[in-house]
């Protein structure tokens, strides 16, 4: 290894630069994209705020775990996390200690991000991180909440005979101080007046993760400091989006940025590009998220007095709700008899119901291929058809 060929080897380590010039517009971006988070987050009614909250912290414990390739129980996972919210679950499932620990460390990065950051908290985390590893039952494979071991810390990938060293962290020796040192920035930059907010978190991102201080969870636990720095800054923000969502989404661009700036200079232009550019996404999917909650808010409001069955209820949610569920081309009688699980009568009289209600509209076509969409109010006649693509699981009668 060569006498530089690590980022921390610079004799002037951890004293980052930027071009400040090159991310102005990044850094607008976000605070406008902030600033939508929070104006259409306030309108928001009260228990649909809480779920839009839920489902966030939900995504960044999920996303955060299967960017290093581990897949959670999300039904156990969301219903710890409502349990610790004081919410009611729709559809429980049994917790387990894997969960309640990710529930727990979630919920003191944003319930908490006010108190400080020191070794004793960054433990605790690391402790709920691992609690199944805690089990008399099964052998400690790594050490909870203790610094790693004194052998060299890498990320490797390719075959065992040949091995490609992507990154190889500080040695153990003097890890301790580099810690401290991070540890006192962390904190102390914080009333940095110089200083934008959203930078100071793609720099405590780059390095806490460059120190990879633990034998295992150093990026789950980066991440989720970095979702502390963020909260500590916005803090009402953070319970409407998830970083780590945008960062699995570009997964091979996060490691692949890393890696270069880690076997670079002390210029962390690159990085912090695109680690904004990555949160602007984060924060731009959670405005998608809000407006489509706010436009079936305004929906229902419009049709509140009308009387309508459960099942057309169902329905006009689904299509409503969109997504993977949703229906791309309108809905058919028949699909409305599947999901609705109705009679092919009932379908037909149920769906010439919500026309003369103003709930749908027929769309182009007749007969068996009649298809019916949503009815938007005139204030939203100019929104496409919250509707994605679903293959028809039934036969046209």
């Amino acid at each position: 290894m060569s006498s530089l060929h690590w980022i921390w080897q610079h004799p002037e380590w951890p004293h980052f630069q930027w071009k400040a010039d090159e991310l102005a517009v990044d850094l607008r971006e976000c605070q406008q994209a902030y600033g939508q988070v929070l104006g259409m987050a306030g309108a928001v009614g009260g228990d649909t705020q809480c779920e839009q909250a839920l489902n966030a912290l939900l995504s960044s414990i999920v996303t955060s775990s299967e960017i290093e390739g581990e897949h959670l129980d999300v039904g156990s996972v969301r219903s710890s996390l409502a349990r610790h919210l004081g919410m009611v679950d729709a559809t429980p499932r049994r917790t387990t200690a894997r969960s309640e620990g990710l529930a727990e460390l979630m919920l003191d990065v944003t319930g908490h991000a006010q108190q400080p950051l020191g070794l004793p908290r960054l433990m605790r985390w690391h402790h709920w991180l691992f609690p199944d590893e805690e089990d008399d039952l099964f052998p400690t494979r790594i050490r909870i909440g203790q610094l790693r071991g004194e052998t060299p810390m890498q990320v490797v990938s390719g075959r065992i005979d040949r091995p490609r060293v992507h990154f190889e962290a500080p040695p153990r020796q003097g890890l301790e101080s580099q810690l401290d040192a991070f540890l006192d920035w962390f904190n102390s930059s914080r009333q940095d007046a110089t200083l934008d907010p959203l930078l100071r978190a793609g720099i405590a991102h780059l390095w806490f993760v460059t120190l990879h201080p633990f034998d295992d969870g150093n990026g789950r636990l980066t991440r989720a400091l970095t979702d502390l720095a963020l909260a500590q800054s916005q803090p009402q923000a953070i319970r409407f989006h998830a970083l780590s969502a945008a960062i699995m989404a570009d997964r091979n661009g996060y490691y692949r940025s890393l890696e270069t700036t880690q076997k670079g200079g002390l210029d962390i232009t690159a990085w912090l590009h695109w680690f904004l550019e990555t949160l602007h996404t984060s924060l731009t999917q959670a405005v998608q998220r809000i407006d489509k909650v706010l436009t079936k808010t305004r929906y229902w409001q419009a049709h509140r007095e009308q009387p309508l069955s459960a099942e057309q209820t169902k329905v006009l949610n689904r299509l409503l709700d969109g997504g993977e569920r949703g229906f791309a081309l309108g809905i058919s009688a028949s699909q409305y008899q599947t999901v609705a699980k109705v009679s092919k009568a009932t379908a037909t009289r149920h769906l010439a119901d919500l026309l003369e209600k103003g709930c749908l509209r027929r769309l182009p076509g007749g007969g068996r291929s009649t298809r019916y969409e949503i009815n938007w109010p005139a204030s939203d006649a100019s929104l496409p058809a919250l509707t994605a693509s679903m293959e028809d699981s039934t036969n046209e009668p």
